[in-house]
């Protein structure tokens, strides 16, 4: 379970940093990051809402560490920690298989970078992301 709750830390720390340079200006080719249709994304994300992206991955971070090292914070909280990996649990399991259309494994929109990275790579990172998350919350004594 630590090593579980360690990993996906470290990645969702990791996933933070990325989005807090994206948000600072860092240059990487939007089609890998965002959907594609006709060759053009289908939105520019910009720099605040990348930057709010960071901080919900950074809370993601934590709730996941805290979950499996409860002994962190006040007893009082455990509970919203709790509730806290159940939402991001269903929240990632919606990621995997939310709207049909541009991102997830059921996507209709198909053969763009972006579809191809979200099949191989975003999509099963938040389903496997989603029962480390579960898991952990179910585990909180």
């Amino acid at each position: 379970m630590q090593n579980m709750s360690i990993a996906l830390t470290i990645v969702f720390i990791m996933t933070t940093l990325l989005h807090f340079f994206w948000a600072l200006g860092l240059k990487l080719d939007i089609r890998n990051m965002v959907p594609v249709v006709n060759g053009e994304p289908l939105f520019i994300p910009g720099p605040v809402g990348t930057f709010v992206v960071s901080i919900a991955l950074c809370c993601f971070a934590a709730v996941s560490f805290i979950l499996c090292f409860p002994n962190l914070v006040p007893v009082d909280y455990l509970t919203l920690f709790k509730i806290a990996g159940y939402a991001i649990g269903i929240l990632l399991i919606i990621r995997s298989v939310d709207d049909f259309k541009y991102a997830d494994f059921f996507k209709r929109i198909k053969g763009s970078n972006f579809a191809k990275c979200d099949y191989w790579l975003y999509s099963p990172f938040c389903l496997m992301s989603e029962g480390g998350f579960l898991y952990l919350a179910i585990s909180l004594q």
